[in-house]
């Protein structure tokens, strides 16, 4: 628990004000207020999408958007919808050294700080209980957008690159919301802050975004496949560099996400970079239980070590192919195949000559 909660009067009144002051007291970087009310443009926005196919096989939110962006059904009886911004933003840890490359994990997923705003969200759900108010505190869940009440309730804005922008801490933010019986006063929303700024746009290697802005192709999102269970095609697998976890090109770019190490109080390292032959060597149960906050299709490793082959390959160092090869005697089928992509991105004399042995 969060150190405030031992001097924090219960007794205070909640009211907008209020759950903001208690909002920074717990170090959550943003917060807002919204009505309980159904988000109807992003209802919409996520029916058309999803009918033009731009979600690939995603579900989360975009499965039910007849629950997900209804939070006056969440409570009965609910009046308010309070949302925060935590920022993930750590300086990068230590690069370890390694033989054959390291692979970068995006920022989000170097450490779980959906965990820590679960926390400070559930203190203030607590704090309204005592006042007689119903609550639900929905942190990285599929029953609710919590992008929309974000927007809605001036936490931050959407940019150009979909994500939401907060004027302090960039996109660089996991979001959480409280659903509430309590009836407090709405904060305003943000206005647009991308203006003519197409760096997102112009960086995506993959052309996941929009020429517009605004609007993700997932199935053409490294991010998205770097996860995915289906074979990485041979067009994005070029593009992923060193990505084995997620991807933040969009976000290193943003004009908004500059400085925000000066923004941020003096934070511990989060470890950003991994040994790729540790991804290829490890054991099953040890990877599982480094990385348990990633989601891994089917909790199988074997995709985590794909990751890994690709980011190897691009790197196109005739050093690197005995590693590769050895792999297309692996036992699971997909760290194989992977295998065998990877010594196509690798592309040296020494990659095609395994490919043509093992034809």
């Amino acid at each position: 628990m969060h150190d405030d909660a031992e001097t924090f009067d219960a007794s205070t009144t909640p009211t907008a004000a209020t759950v903001a002051t208690r909002a920074l007291d717990l170090q959550l970087d943003a917060v807002g207020i919204t009505r309980a009310e159904a988000y109807d443009d992003t209802e919409q926005y996520i029916v058309e999408r999803r009918e033009a196919g731009l979600f690939a096989d995603l579900k989360f939110t975009m499965a039910q958007p007849d629950v997900s962006c209804h939070p006056e059904s969440l409570v009965d009886g609910a009046r308010s919808v309070i949302s925060a911004a935590l920022s993930y933003w750590h300086p990068d840890g230590d690069v370890p050294e390694a033989a054959h490359g390291t692979g970068t994990i995006a920022r989000f997923a170097r450490a779980d700080p959906y965990v820590t705003l679960r926390d400070r969200l559930e203190q203030i759900a607590d704090w309204l209980r005592t006042h007689g108010h119903e609550c639900r505190v929905l942190v990285d869940s599929n029953d609710h957008v919590d992008r929309a009440a974000a927007i809605r309730s001036g936490v931050g804005f959407s940019g150009k690159n979909t994500m939401l922008i907060t004027p302090r801490h960039g996109s660089w933010v996991v979001l959480g919301t409280i659903v509430t019986t309590a009836e407090l006063e709405p904060t305003e929303p943000m206005r647009p802050g991308c203006g003519s700024c197409t760096a997102c746009i112009d960086a995506c290697p993959t052309d996941a975004i929009n020429a517009d802005g605004g609007v993700l192709d997932t199935g053409a999102c490294i991010g998205y496949w770097t996860q995915s269970h289906h074979q990485v095609p041979d067009e994005i697998a070029q593009h992923m560099d060193d990505m084995v976890y997620g991807c933040d090109i969009c976000q290193d770019v943003c004009p908004w996400n500059r400085g925000t190490e000066k923004r941020r109080a003096a934070e511990e390292p989060w470890q950003g970079q991994v040994d790729l032959v540790a991804w290829l060597e490890a054991d099953r149960d040890e990877l599982n239980e480094a990385y348990d906050r990633f989601f891994v299709p089917r909790r199988n490793v074997s995709f985590l070590r794909r990751n890994a082959l690709i980011a190897m390959g691009n790197r196109r160092n005739e050093r690197d192919v005995p590693i590769i090869a050895a792999q297309l005697e692996h036992s699971d089928r997909i760290v194989r195949r992977a295998a065998r992509q990877a010594l196509r991105l690798n592309g040296t004399t020494a990659a095609i000559n395994v490919l043509e042995s093992n034809s």
